[in-house]
C-alpha cells in the first residue's frame, strides 16, 4: 500500500449526482475536497429520466419526504441557474409541468383520490376531464377518463447535469480520484479515509459515503453503519420525434396502466423518455425483452402515436432504496463518516437539498432543520437488505449513486 501524499478535508466516495453535488457545495464552502470514482457523472444519471415531481410523486405515507421533496423542488431553479454559470453548461431544465392521466375507472377513482391527498397536503394540482386533457395534449388516447394538471412539477435532463456538475467541482477545485474505491480506511475508531483499486490511501478529516444502492457493499464498514440500501431496477427507453411530428407533447405525461406506472418526459431537443420499470432483482442491470415490450405497450395505450417514432436507446439502472423510501444523509455512528445514499426515485429531484443539507453537516458538524427526519440514525438497528445478495465482483469496490 502507498499512503497517498494529499489529504482532504473531505473525501466524497461515489461519482454520481449525490456525490457530486456534495463535493461541490463542499468545495464552495472552503473544504479541501476529493471526490473518488473512476467515471464521474456516469452511472445512474445517464439512464434517470429526470422528472421533479414532487407533488406528482406523492404516495401515501410520505408525507415526512413529501418536505424535503418540496424543500428542494423551490430549490431547483436558483439552483440551476448557479450550476449553470459555475459550469458554463445547460442542464436542460424546463418548467413545463405534467398530467397525470387515468384511461380507466379504476385509474380515475385513484386519481381522485390522489388529488384529495394532494389537497390535503397543502399541494396545488387540478382535476380535468378526458376532453381537457385531450385539449392540452392532443397525442393522448381516446380513451382517457381524466387527469391531474400539476404546473409545479418540472424536469431536467440527468445527463445535462451530472455533466455540469463534473465541470462545477473541477473549476472549484474538487480534486478527482478515478479509481476504485476498494476499502474504508479506519484508524482510532473514527474514518479517516479510504484505499483505492491503485493501492494509494487518500486521507480526510471527513468521509461521505454517496454510492447508491452499493453503499452498503463497501469493505471496511463497521456492521452497525451499514446503510440498509437495496437496488431496485427500472428500464428506460429513449426514443426521438422527428420535427415532422413536432409537437409531439408538451409536458411530462404519466399513467398507471394496467397497475403499471409509465410515463413519457420530452426534451426539447427531440429526445423522449419512456420509463419506468420496477424490479427488484438484485444488481442486475439487463434490459429485457419483456421489459422493453411492457414500457412501449403501456405508452402505446397512452399515447398511440409513440409506436410510429424511432427507438434510440434501451437502457436499465438501480434506484438505491432505503426501508421508508427517503434518503440517509449526514453522520453516522462512526466518528467521521456521513451518508448521502437511499435517494430511491427522487435522487434527481433531491439533488439541490441534498447538497445544501451535507454542506452544512460537513462545516457545522449538525443536520439542518430540513435533514434532521432523514438522519441515519433512524435505522441504527437495521441490516442492509441488500446483503443477501453480491454484486458483481467488478462493481463492488466503488459504488455509484442511481437515481431512475
Amino acid at each position: 500500500m502507498r499512503i497517498s501524499g494529499d489529504s482532504s478535508d473531505v473525501l466524497v466516495v461515489g461519482g454520481g449526482i449525490i456525490g457530486l453535488v456534495t463535493a461541490w457545495r463542499s468545495a464552495q464552502r472552503g473544504l479541501r475536497t476529493t471526490l473518488a470514482d473512476p467515471a464521474p457523472g456516469g452511472g445512474a444519471a445517464q439512464v434517470a429520466a429526470g422528472m421533479l415531481a414532487a407533488v406528482t410523486e406523492l404516495h401515501y405515507g410520505e408525507q415526512t419526504l413529501l418536505g424535503l421533496n418540496v424543500a428542494s423542488a423551490e430549490r431547483y431553479p436558483a439552483f440551476v441557474a448557479e450550476l449553470e454559470e459555475a459550469s458554463g453548461l445547460t442542464t436542460g431544465f424546463r418548467s413545463c409541468g405534467t398530467l397525470s392521466v387515468a384511461l380507466d375507472s379504476d385509474d380515475r377513482a385513484h386519481l381522485r383520490e390522489l388529488h384529495a391527498l394532494q389537497q390535503r397536503s397543502g399541494l396545488r394540482s387540478e382535476w380535468l376531464s378526458g376532453r381537457e386533457c385531450r385539449r392540452l395534449e392532443p397525442m393522448l388516447a381516446p380513451g382517457v377518463r381524466g387527469g391531474l394538471r400539476v404546473d409545479g412539477d418540472h424536469q431536467v435532463d440527468p445527463r445535462r447535469l451530472a455533466s455540469a456538475l463534473v465541470t462545477a467541482c473541477e473549476r472549484a477545485g474538487v480534486l478527482f480520484r478515478r479509481a476504485w474505491v476498494r476499502r474504508l480506511t479506519v484508524t482510532g475508531g473514527r474514518a479517516t479515509g479510504v484505499v483505492l483499486a491503485d493501492g494509494t490511501e487518500p486521507a480526510a478529516g471527513q468521509v461521505v459515503l454517496a454510492g447508491g444502492s452499493l453503499s452498503g457493499r463497501l469493505a471496511g464498514l463497521p456492521e452497525a453503519v451499514v446503510p440498509p440500501v437495496r437496488p431496485v431496477k427500472g428500464q428506460v427507453l429513449r426514443l426521438t420525434v422527428p420535427s415532422a411530428y413536432a409537437p409531439f407533447l408538451s409536458r411530462t405525461v404519466r399513467a398507471v396502466v394496467r397497475g403499471s406506472h409509465v410515463y413519457l418526459v420530452p426534451r426539447a431537443d427531440g429526445e423522449l423518455v419512456v420509463g419506468a420499470t420496477t424490479e427488484e432483482l438484485g444488481w442486475d442491470t439487463t434490459v429485457t425483452a419483456g421489459g422493453v415490450y411492457e414500457l412501449l405497450r403501456d405508452a402505446h395505450d397512452l399515447i398511440p402515436g409513440i409506436t410510429e417514432l424511432p427507438l434510440t436507446e434501451t437502457r436499465a439502472g438501480l434506484r438505491p432504496a432505503s426501508p421508508d423510501n427517503a434518503p440517509l444523509l449526514g453522520p453516522t455512528a462512526l466518528p467521521g463518516l456521513h451518508l448521502a445514499t437511499g435517494h430511491h426515485r427522487n435522487g434527481v429531484l433531491l439533488t439541490p437539498v441534498t447538497g445544501d443539507v451535507m454542506a452544512h453537516v460537513l462545516t457545522t458538524g449538525e443536520l439542518p432543520e430540513v435533514g434532521r427526519p432523514f438522519a441515519p440514525s433512524r435505522f441504527a438497528s437495521a441490516s442492509p437488505e441488500a446483503g443477501q445478495s453480491s454484486p458483481p465482483e467488478d462493481t463492488a469496490p466503488a459504488p455509484q449513486e442511481q437515481p431512475v
